[in-house]
């Protein structure tokens, strides 16, 4: 299919090209072919008027526990630890496949409705072989372009189907060998540093390796704890790399985010969750000042919705009050602002891609990359006029302004509806995934006396087996 999206203010995100207020963008099969303004295209091509929109790229989500749609907004009022207890603990062993694949199916539907046509995909509820499997089914049949990263945390079953933590690396090896060629690709989501023996921790990082597959990791986001840490550790044993995602880092020092920078690892931020669940300030500004290029995730569905704009603007405007504050306290206004919603946008489309490891791909609009693009922009008096399109793209626009979403040439959503899958199956089987997996009700279980403690001490312990 030939597709002219036409006289729309298309922002690139490509220095080299910039933005084209009445540009269009020329796509042929999968691929961009031409961006500019006045395009020619076959007339066999299909036109799409973009007139008073905005085109961009996708956006490219680096970090969603993409399973947990069908716990929709139970951790509003949760803490990390109610998280870990309540979700990590409890749910998860309560989960068949067909919840994995009902998850993920309207998981992956509501990201493409939201704009964001590639997300990493972090899964770590495998209970069986058959939940990753069921997983990705779900990322598929929603057409959406995804890091499918298979996690090894070790749900906590009464009958394990894993008989130990090589089992789990092997079944990874398996599923990356049969998964077919798609928009989905393989990936690799390390178990909490200090939750399983070091020797462990070492084995999934070498088995991302082993498949030259991209590495995402909770990172230092547990204060007082050495749960989650481990970047001087992974440093000193040559562990760090380019084609890992650092997730949250609130809790890093500056050395260790220049460890991460030297290494050219990669990091997401997640802005609500953090925010929330008392994981400290979101470390944008401090990443960028190393030479870090954060990206943006929307995390856990469970407490966050999924779409990219919110965690835009909270990045954002969190960072601009933390470089204002002592202005604040001192009587005084600023007068400059510390970032801009270009960075804003950056954070969310071409550093996301980059992270993703797919920044050859997607992330901007230019003659050879994947055609994954949306149109934003409505007809409703919030979204008119847009004299500043990227400013209303991070301040202003949210999920339901998202017209058009295109990946890899084909419409996932067009003229404000999903048309790449069955909603209303989608709707009904996480529903139904919904009430089986919370039963008549759920209550969230107290943390047992000592947990918090008992669990700084396991990972300090683990830890140590990085010096043996």
């Amino acid at each position: 299919m030939t597709l002219l999206v036409e006289s729309g203010h298309v922002i690139t995100q490509d220095p080299a090209v910039g933005d084209l207020p009445g540009g269009s963008v020329l796509i042929d099969g999968e691929r961009i072919v031409a961006v500019g303004e006045a395009l020619e295209a076959p007339e066999s091509a299909e036109v799409v008027d973009a007139s008073g929109h905005v085109v961009m790229p996708g956006f490219v989500d680096t970090h969603r526990h993409t399973w947990q749609t069908a716990l929709r907004g139970i951790c509003g009022d949760w803490t990390l630890t109610d998280y870990f207890l309540g979700i990590r603990s409890t749910l998860t062993p309560r989960y068949a496949p067909e919840d994995l694949y009902a998850g993920n199916l309207a998981g992956a539907l509501e990201a493409l409705d939201a704009g964001v046509t590639t997300l990493v995909d972090f899964s770590h509820c495998n209970v069986t072989p058959e939940h990753p499997d069921a997983a990705i089914a779900g990322l598929r049949d929603a057409g959406i372009r995804a890091v499918f990263a298979y996690g090894y945390f070790p749900a906590p079953v009464a009958e394990p189907a894993y008989a130990d933590h090589a089992a789990r690396v092997a079944d990874a090896h398996r599923v990356a060998a049969d998964l077919p060629a798609g928009l989905v690709q393989m990936g690799i989501a390390l178990t909490e540093v200090g939750l399983v023996p070091w020797a462990d921790t070492v084995a999934e990082i070498e088995s991302a390796r082993e498949l030259g597959v991209p590495l995402v990791a909770h990172t230092g986001c547990v204060w007082g704890s050495q749960m989650c840490m481990g970047v001087k550790e992974m440093g000193a044993l040559g562990l760090l790399g380019p084609d890992q995602i650092h997730v949250h880092c609130n809790c890093l020092s500056d050395e260790e985010l220049e460890l991460l920078a030297r290494a050219d690892a990669k990091l997401s931020c997640s802005p609500e969750t953090e925010l929330q669940m008392g994981m400290g300030r979101p470390v944008i500004a401090r990443s960028m000042a190393k030479g870090i290029r954060p990206s943006l995730s929307c995390d856990i569905v469970s407490l966050n919705s999924g779409d990219m704009f919110t965690q835009m603007r909270m990045g954002l405007q969190f960072e601009r009050c933390m470089a204002n504050d002592e202005l604040n306290f001192g009587g005084d206004n600023p007068l400059e602002l510390s970032l801009s919603v270009r960075d804003a946008l950056t954070w969310a489309t071409t550093n996301g891609a980059e992270a993703a490891g797919l920044e050859d791909r997607v992330g901007t609009l230019r003659p050879g990359m994947d055609a994954d693009v949306i149109v934003v922009g409505s007809d409703r008096i919030g979204m008119t006029p847009m004299p500043d399109p990227v400013g209303a793209m991070v301040v202003q626009a949210g999920a339901r302004d998202v017209r058009d979403v295109i990946v890899a040439g084909r419409f996932a959503k067009r003229d404000g509806s999903l048309v790449a899958a069955d909603v209303a199956r989608a709707k009904r089987l996480v529903t139904e995934s919904s009430e089986r997996i919370l039963g008549a009700g759920f209550e969230l279980p107290p943390p047992p006396p000592g947990f918090s403690d008992a669990l700084d001490a396991m990972a300090a312990a683990n830890l140590q087996g990085a010096a043996a």
